[in-house]
């Protein structure tokens, strides 16, 4: 032959080869579960599939012996397999597991499982096979006959835990036997052994086999634009930016937990709440809703995550709300940062001071500040604009890339706030905010405790935060009161504050003079070696006085974080202070 025509043919065979069919995975399926007798035979049918056609099988068994006596012809793509299993002469459980091989030597198993009874010892019908989803329970019902009488049972399970909750009557020899059981977080199977033992102590098995599925959520993909509720007990994925349009009511349910998709630039995820829209989210101490990303594992009725570090941010964007109430800004109204400047969703501000964007109580807001351009971040909680017909109260902002809280102008009064763990400052103040922040816990920004500016445009406005703690840690700083342009001083009212954790670096600013502010009742815990004057600057260590630690009479009131923040069940509040 040529060496031109071998080349021909050796090519014309890999394309063959290229195309070869690609054949599906064979499927194999367990008969349900048996009962046999000690030193007895019970024949099992295996159902099969098989593509790309059967070419052989195999078999393990425990609790006694196996062979194939019904087997498929070669090439056959379904059919039956029939394995003939003789149980040993120790009752309890037994099982074979059954793997069969294609022609494309792909393979698939599946187990039957076998309960091995004495005779004239109980015996257990095996419930059917059933579902349950991760960290939920279900009811599973053991039939059983015992001519000894019934005695007592014992629970073994596997994926979960299991308790008797509806028992035999003592003495009885038949009846119904229930099991509950609770599956735990890991999808995959599940079982529960019950052994029953009569009064003349011999005893038989019954297995329930459970297969445990994941938690359901349900995914958000487009704007809301009617009123819509998200029901206790679900999780929900924000597969984007998400608004809630101007007119549209959106409440959220206690327990509720949103989970953000990871992105950043154009597709950071977020919940944004436009103007003349309403979010009506009231959680509660023992069902806080919570806010976080999909990378966390956390499901309905947990509150700290199984899988991430409270120092982990930048996972999804955040939370936003935006009003009508006045800023003090270059116009009006504006557009909030961190949305891009062509979803019109996000312009805030407006003439009504007492305005109303919904309710927020018992809320946490997780692993946020999704980067959508350079410099330009998602603030765990956004409030831009935002009236005095809002309510918002008990607020946890934990591990956000940017802010905590940042308020750009507005109104709204907000207490009971904890932020931990923020990449910028805890709380931001911005454009003539004119509110009152009461009851505040701080713990470890990545830069200032709190950045406190003034006004940018002609309209003024005072502020006032009071009652706060702040654990500065890593900061870069206390408080800056921005004082490098004199037009945007802050203007704020301080009052009982608490510093603690303080490093040699950090500094309380030179106290503005273009706006009268006032500051009263403001305490420190200072390192040994240091002075007041070390830490607050220009003059402001005459209204700090220093403390020895735990010593301090002012600062936050923590006691309303028990029980439902990650910050206070995790012991991060106790450690520190």
């Amino acid at each position: 032959m040529k060496k031109t025509t071998i080349i021909v043919l050796a090519f014309i065979l890999g394309i063959l080869q290229g195309c070869k069919k690609e054949y599906a995975l064979p499927e194999l399926t367990a008969p349900v579960s048996n009962t046999v007798e000690v030193n007895s035979d019970i024949d099992l049918s295996f159902a099969f599939s098989a593509e790309g056609g059967y070419l052989s099988s195999s078999f393990v068994a425990t609790g006694g012996s196996a062979s194939i006596k019904t087997a498929p012809s070669a090439g056959s793509v379904s059919g039956t397999i029939i394995v003939t299993f003789t149980a040993g002469s120790v009752s309890g459980a037994g099982s074979v597991l059954l793997t069969i091989t294609d022609k494309e030597n792909q393979t698939h198993s599946a187990t039957a499982v076998l309960t091995i009874f004495e005779e004239g010892a109980p015996q257990l019908t095996n419930p059917a096979n059933s579902e349950v989803t991760v960290k939920q329970a279900i009811d599973i019902t053991f039939p059983f006959t015992a001519e000894g009488g019934y005695k007592s049972s014992e629970l073994t399970a596997s994926g979960g835990t299991a308790l008797i909750k509806t028992d035999a009557t003592p003495g009885a020899t038949s009846g119904d036997i229930v099991v509950s059981f609770t599956a735990d977080r890991t999808v995959g199977a599940g079982s529960v052994t019950l052994q029953l033992t009569d009064n003349n102590n011999k005893s038989g098995q019954g297995t329930a086999v459970i297969t445990i599925k994941a938690f359901p959520a349900i995914s958000v993909t487009a704007n809301i634009t009617e009123d819509t509720s998200w029901e206790s007990g679900n999780i929900y994925i924000l597969e984007g930016r998400i608004t809630v349009v101007s007119g549209v009511t959106l409440t959220i349910e206690p327990g509720v937990i949103i989970k953000g998709r990871e992105g950043s630039e154009a597709n950071a995820t977020a919940l944004l709440v436009a103007r003349g829209s309403k979010l009506i989210a009231e959680g509660n101490a023992s069902s806080p809703i919570i806010f976080t990303s999909v990378a966390d594992q956390i499901l309905p009725g947990e509150i700290i995550s199984p899988n991430l570090e409270p120092n982990i941010s930048g996972l999804w964007g955040g939370l936003l709300i935006l009003g009508e109430a006045p800023i003090s800004a270059e116009a009006s109204a504006m557009q909030i940062e961190g949305i891009p400047a062509s979803d019109l969703n996000g312009l805030y501000g407006g003439s009504d001071a007492a305005s109303n964007s919904g309710v927020l109580k018992y809320i946490s807001i997780r692993h946020g500040g999704a980067n959508i351009g350079e410099g330009n971040e998602i603030n765990g909680l956004t409030l831009g604009g935002v009236g005095t017909g809002t309510v918002i109260e008990n607020i946890e902002i934990v591990a956000n890339d940017d802010d905590g809280v940042e308020f750009f102008g507005g109104t709204v009064n907000v207490k009971n706030v904890i932020v931990l763990n923020t990449g910028d400052d805890a709380i931001d103040t911005d454009q003539s905010w004119s509110g009152t922040l009461d009851n505040f816990l701080v713990i470890n920004p990545g830069d200032e405790c709190m950045e406190l500016d003034g006004p940018e445009g002609i309209m003024a406005a005072k502020h006032t935060i009071k009652n706060g703690s702040c654990y500065a840690g890593d900061a870069q700083g206390l408080v800056d009161l921005d004082d490098d342009n004199l037009s945007s001083d802050s203007w704020v009212d301080l009052e009982n504050i608490y510093f603690t954790g303080l490093k040699t670096g950090q500094d309380f600013n030179t106290v503005p003079d273009y706006y009268t502010c006032s500051f009263s009742n403001l305490e420190a815990t200072i390192p040994d070696g240091t002075s007041l004057a070390d830490f607050f600057k220009g003059g402001s260590d005459a209204f700090v006085t220093a403390v020895p630690e735990g010593a301090n009479t002012v600062g936050c009131n923590m006691d309303v974080f028990t029980g439902w923040t990650w910050s206070s069940l995790s012991g991060i509040l106790n450690e520190l202070f």
